[in-house]
Formats: structure tokens, sequence, C-alpha cells
């Protein structure tokens, strides 16, 4: 079995390579393509150097599993011509929507891998890490309504936000003029509650991927709302979550399903620095739990925060695991 990553060069895609290095999923090649700005570079994998395909002359059929790791634009133009000889594992969020499309973290719905047709969607990032920790709550108690807060570090944009948080930071100590290019205003030491476009409704896309997926992934019973707001971190995306379930429930039993929920890591210690964050869970594979407490102001109700690195569990991770999945129910082709 082969496997492919379509934009190998970019935040995502480099770090799927990082995760296929350490994986134990059984692969002969890995193929990486890009653009043809990249076309030609070499990138190292174990032991040795692969140089960078252009997406324009690649050829599908080479790898049974191939990630998409480009954008929305590219996986509208090449993922269905891509599926039509592989398995594609989308990063973008261009089929997250689409009914015959299954959007899986393999956690909470990897039932759902049966029914693809050689498309599989990966959520959004800050979904991601939500529906980590609701999933076993619903479970549990069935959530009635979720109320979130996301506050989403740079990188879900890209690395050339990345560089402007950089340049602008530098910019500020040195108290020189701040441009802005990749966000509406200043990022950095500034908070902007604007993530992607607005809808007609008022809500961003963001918010709105939020609301459509949780309810696609989870239950579309459940009432979701969600400001997503973009705030001057490298990497990893927080969340705080209002949870209202619709029947009593008890806070140290809360506590004990998280625990033992696959992917979860509760680090809830009622004291300074007793919780996790952004800079904390960089690196780290887990979706981190701290601040479990009631929310005395309404009933069966409950505050969490949720921290995990977007680039990780929110991208490349999550791909990779729906590959290994794949790989475990021999979905993947000859």
């Amino acid at each position: 079995m082969n496997f492919a990553i379509i934009g190998a060069s970019g935040n995502v895609g480099r770090k799927t390579i990082e995760i296929l290095e350490k994986s134990e999923i059984p692969f002969q090649e890995l193929f990486l393509v890009a653009s043809s700005k990249s076309a030609g570079k070499k990138i190292k994998f174990r032991e040795k150097e692969i140089v960078i395909e252009n997406l324009e002359s690649y050829d599908f059929s080479k790898a049974q599993i191939t990630f998409f790791a480009a954008g929305s634009l590219i996986a509208k133009e090449w993922a269905p011509k891509a599926a039509e000889k592989t398995i594609v594992i989308d990063n973008s969020s261009y089929f997250r929507m689409q009914k015959d499309v299954p959007l899986v973290v393999p956690e909470v719905n990897a039932d759902e891998l049966d029914k693809h047709k050689n498309i599989i969607s990966n959520p959004n990032c800050s979904t991601m890490q939500m529906v980590l920790a609701l999933k076993p709550l619903h479970d549990e108690y069935k959530i009635n309504r979720v109320v979130v807060s996301t506050y989403q570090a740079v990188s879900g944009a890209g690395k050339a936000p990345m560089d402007e948080l950089f340049d602008q930071t530098k910019n500020f100590l040195s108290k020189k003029e701040i441009h802005s290019k990749n966000f509406t205003k200043q990022i950095a030491f500034n908070a902007i509650p604007h993530i992607d476009s607005f809808l007609e409704n008022g809500s961003t896309k963001e918010e709105q991927k939020n609301h459509d997926e949780v309810k696609k992934i989870l239950d579309s019973k459940i009432n979701i709302t969600s400001t997503c707001v973009r705030i001057p971190v490298l990497v990893s995306h927080s969340i705080s979550v209002n949870v209202e379930f619709n029947k009593k429930h008890d806070l140290e039993e809360i506590r004990n399903v998280l625990s033992s929920s696959p992917g979860c890591k509760v680090v809830d210690e009622q004291k300074d620095g007793g919780y996790i964050t952004p800079v904390e869970a960089e690196d780290k594979f887990e979706t981190f739990i701290s601040r479990i407490r009631e929310d005395s102001s309404q009933p069966n109700s409950i505050n969490l925060w949720v921290v995990s690195d977007n680039l990780l569990k929110g991208a490349a991770l999550n791909a990779v695991e729906i590959a290994e999945a794949l790989v475990e129910k021999d979905f993947y082709g000859k």
C-alpha cells in the first residue's frame, strides 16, 4: 500500500508527513505532491529525500490513500478526479456537508467510514476537538444545547498569517507601523471576533461550520451557537463550551467519563495552573479538557475548557487516524 499527500509543502501537509514518519501503518511508498512552485523541492522522510511532484502531472493511481491538504479550491478541482483512482481524505471544507461524503472523527463516528465512496472529509479544526469532548457526554446525558466561544490560533489560517503575527509583534515592540494583510485588523496583542466571511444571518462561515458539523457528526437535534475569535497564538485552538443536558448529571461522573474517552485527557485541578493552555497543547496528540464546573445560572448545565493542537488533531492527526481506521477495516482497496 502507498500513500500520497497533496499540498505536502504546506502547514498541514508537513504535519501529515511528521505523523506518518512515526506511524505504524504498514505502507511501502509515500508520494509528495504540490503546486508547480514547490515541485522539484525535496523533503526528508525516514532517512531519505522525496522529490515533490507537480500536481498537474501526478498520477493518482500510484497511491491507495491520498491526503488532500491544499484547501477547498484544489479539493474541488482535483479530489473528484483523484477519487476515481484512490481514496481521498480531504482536510478542506469543500465536501464536509455533502450528504454522500462521511465527515469523520474516528473516536466519535468511525462507523461512517462504511459509507464512503472514495472521498472522506476531515471536520473543521475547532469542531474536531469539540465533538471529542461532547460525544461521551451526549451518549451519557443527551445534550440539548451547546454555547461555544472559540479562541483560534493563527496557524489555522495558514503560514502567511503566522508570519504576519511575527512581523506585527516585532513592529509593535519596535514602535513601527503595523500593516494587516491576512487579517481584517491588527492581530498582534489583539483579538479579532471574525473568522472567514460573514453570512446574511450575521454569523461567519466558521461559526456556521461549527453549527452544521456538530449536527452532522453527533446529532441533528443538538442546538448550538458559537462565536469564533482569532487570537495572537501560533498553534492550538481553545474553546469555552457551555453544555446543557436533558437530564441531571454528576460532575465527578462527568470527569470520569471524559477521562476514559479515547483522544481526551482531563487536566482539571482547581488551583493556579491546574489547566491546559495552547502552548502546552502544541505537538500533543490529546485533546485536553479543563475547568469542568457547574453552570449555576442554568439547570443541568456545565462549563468546559477544551484545548487541542489545531494542526494535529485538528487536521493532520485526524486524517492519519482515518487512514488507520480504513486499513484496520480493510477498506483501502488493493
